[in-house]
């Protein structure tokens, strides 16, 4: 891939091979070493996407995985890292509920960029956990929470832990929500690295990289969903009277798959 051709803000200061960090701290110990961690996390807001993917892949412990929601822009990441690791894992949540939109998307993005989709899914069919627990992403918070450990949760924990996942690369950007503002670019979650490209990235710089590589948007994107998850807690803009409304009903962001709350 020509990174030149990738378009995204200019980095603070050039990346050079000399610049770049060696990490040779355990996931434990980066956590234990918050000196180090703010050197590297330093150092990797100050170059673009296409660099730090790079420096994740050489430096990271594997196996290394990707997930993506297929949501309204999933394409930038899974274009971003795919193009640097072909054949990286590409997590997909099945949680039985979504937009049969979203599954012809995975479908088109998984013959036009040769994904190496690995979907995983939750213990019971759709049947069978209505029949033990009802719908109960309609029963308030506590209800929801509980829909969200079931269907989306444990089936991303178990799909990390059986592709024996040690560095995992997601598509959150800081702009995206009050819970994901203070995001850095390197973290870890239950005892694995966490990379977030684009963390730092616009809504104007997922537009323009999409343009630039021939991208598509979700297919229901133009019809006012930018927020996209299950058919039964998603709204459209038009449906709502404000952002926060666009996702289960407004009690919360989050679906506890990043280990966010919100």
């Amino acid at each position: 891939m020509n990174d030149s051709a990738i378009i995204e803000r200019p980095p603070a200061q050039p990346a050079t091979a000399a610049a770049a960090p060696r990490l040779r701290l355990s996931a434990a110990e980066f956590v234990a070493d918050a000196t180090e961690a703010q050197r590297i996390n330093d150092w990797l807001a100050s170059v673009d996407a296409v660099t730090r993917t790079r420096w994740a892949l050489e430096n990271l412990p594997g196996p290394h995985a990707l997930s993506s929601s297929f949501g309204a822009q999933a394409a930038v990441s899974l274009h971003l890292v795919t193009q640097l690791d072909p054949r990286i894992p590409v997590i997909v949540v099945d949680t039985g509920y979504l937009f049969p939109e979203t599954y012809q998307f995975i479908e088109q993005l998984r013959k036009q960029l040769s994904l190496n989709i690995q979907t995983f899914a939750g213990a019971q069919t759709v049947a069978q956990f209505e029949a033990q627990h009802g719908k109960l992403w309609e029963q308030g918070r506590e209800g929801l929470d509980q829909y969200l450990e079931l269907r989306k949760v444990e089936p991303m924990r178990r799909a990390l832990q059986t592709l024996g996942i040690n560095t995992w690369f997601a598509g959150l950007r800081r702009s995206q929500a009050a819970s994901r503002a203070a995001l850095n670019p390197l973290e870890v979650r239950d005892g694995r690295f966490k990379l977030h490209p684009i963390f730092d990235w616009s809504d104007r710089d997922v537009y323009l990289y999409l343009k630039a590589h021939g991208l598509p948007y979700h297919p229901l994107w133009d019809k006012g969903y930018v927020s996209i998850g299950d058919w039964h807690s998603t709204k459209a803009l038009h449906e709502v009277d404000s952002a926060e409304e666009l996702r289960f009903a407004g009690l919360k962001r989050e679906c506890g798959i990043h280990g966010l709350e919100g």
